[in-house]
């Protein structure tokens, strides 16, 4: 403590004192407010850098080179994966994985079932459009087996918020990774791994206790009633390679990197397709043909599909931009600095203080997203020197921490709480209590991966 007092100087106060004033203006503007968060973020960087000292025309360049760079690394991601996305959903793709796997489930294992479906269905598509497409499924499925929603419906939830949180290409780990220059595939290998039990704890386990809390009836108005089903759909063979090419294409860039010499043909045609942009968009041409053909879809149609799915991602690629910006302008100040030296004197593990950053402005905020951007550029000059191991579960243990107990200023908070019918204090102990096992389970995964990795 006495080496980190001598090394600590006025300025290092002044800087951490514009970071706090900083974030603390998005809090304020995005809680009591209620700005969009693309223009709090603005706002922030603005006080942030001035407050700091820096000079107008330094931190205006600095704040669009970040939106710039972040938008060219992680935008066109996005919108790649809400493509797969919207012609999963639309092709009918998504009720052939739900049907084929709710078909060959029953009774005990309805609760796996569901967590699987989500795991899937969550793996190309955002959390939102992954729950709206899945709360009819749940509704259906409790109704009929007769089994207590929240037993079906936590791991559903679960299924989809950490797939939504650790693994790429959703906009968290995405940012996350670009802003720690960290291996995409080795994050993408690594998420994977701390998911599976992730999931499993804070879905199917978790579920039985939660049903036991909360008992919730089926909202009748919102149980789908019986339509038209898709005159043709793709197959569930054809569905699941196209969800999972990209994954495998990444992982397997991923393996060759570590496994072949950098010369060897084999790896560089893997590190061509395996990267993520070549993998996305190879996922989506390969869809058009599984997916839109599969369900007869002609060219009119497959072109209708995908220009519907940009616009409600415009939302979503602006707060990334800005949150970029963000990051570029804590970096800049030197925020960033004065941190990684607090953490290397303090011998504190930067994967842990990654993870306490995103919890504490996920609490604030109620932004998943705006918590892993925000603490990804505090802390992105401790992943300077680190193994591409290392960096990836710091992306991770940063993903980990922004889905740490969603409340009352989490929009995902309201959306579980109506579409399930419950009460705030339901929501709470299901929803919020969920989130929280999820945060503390990844984490308490991560940590021991990172000392035999």
């Amino acid at each position: 403590m006495t080496t980190l007092a001598a090394g600590w100087t006025g300025h290092d106060t002044r800087l951490i004192g514009a970071a706090l004033v900083g974030i603390a203006l998005i809090v304020v503007l995005i809680t009591k407010a209620k700005l969009h968060p693309f223009l709090a973020l603005i706002l922030g960087s603005g006080l942030l850098g001035l407050a700091a000292g820096m000079p107008v025309d330094k931190l205006i360049e600095g704040f669009t080179k970040g939106v710039g760079s972040t938008v060219a690394g992680v935008g066109v991601l996005i919108a790649l994966g809400a493509m797969l996305g919207k012609l999963l959903a639309d092709s009918g793709g998504a009720d052939q994985i739900v049907d084929t796997i709710m078909g060959k489930a029953s009774g005990a294992r309805l609760p796996w079932a569901m967590a699987l479906v989500a795991a899937l269905i969550g793996l190309p598509m955002f959390f939102e459009i992954g729950l709206v497409m899945l709360i009819p499924v749940v509704l259906l499925t409790a109704r009929r087996s007769g089994q207590p929603l929240m037993l079906l419906g936590i791991p559903a939830l679960a299924g989809l918020s950490v797939l939504h949180g650790l693994v790429p290409p959703h906009p968290g780990p995405l940012v996350a990774v670009d802003a720690l220059n960290a291996d995409l595939g080795l994050t993408l290998g690594l998420g994977v791994l701390v998911a599976i039990p992730t999931v499993i704890v804070a879905g199917p386990l978790f579920a039985k206790l939660a049903s036991r809390w909360v008992t919730a009836t089926v909202p009748e108005h919102l149980v789908p009633k019986p339509t038209e089903a898709h005159a043709r759909r793709p197959s569930f063979a054809a569905t699941l390679s196209t969800v999972l090419l990209p994954v495998v294409l990444m992982m397997g860039k991923a393996l060759a990197d570590i496994l072949l010499d950098k010369e060897n043909t084999v790896r560089r045609a893997l590190d061509f397709l395996g990267s993520p942009l070549v993998a996305l968009l190879a996922a989506v041409l390969v869809g058009m043909v599984t997916l839109g053909r599969g369900a007869g879809f002609g060219r009119d149609r497959l072109s209708t599909s995908i220009a519907a799915s940009l616009p409600p991602i415009a939302g979503i690629l602006l707060i990334v931009g800005a949150g970029g910006g963000f990051k570029q302008t804590l970096i800049d100040a030197g925020v960033g600095d004065v941190i990684t030296s607090l953490a290397t004197d303090a011998n504190f593990s930067p994967l842990l203080l990654g993870w306490l950053i995103a919890v504490a402005i996920r609490l604030a905020t109620g932004s998943a997203t705006v918590a892993t951007i925000s603490a990804a550029g505090i802390i992105a000059p401790l992943a300077a020197g680190m193994e591409p191991a290392q960096s990836a579960l710091l992306a991770l243990a940063i993903g980990a921490g922004s889905l740490f107990f969603s409340h009352v200023n989490d929009a995902g908070f309201w959306l579980v709480k109506e579409y399930f019918g419950m009460t705030v204090g339901q929501t709470i102990k299901t929803w919020s209590i969920m989130e929280t096992i999820i945060s503390v389970t990844a984490i308490a995964l991560i940590m021991p991966l990172s000392l035999l990795l």
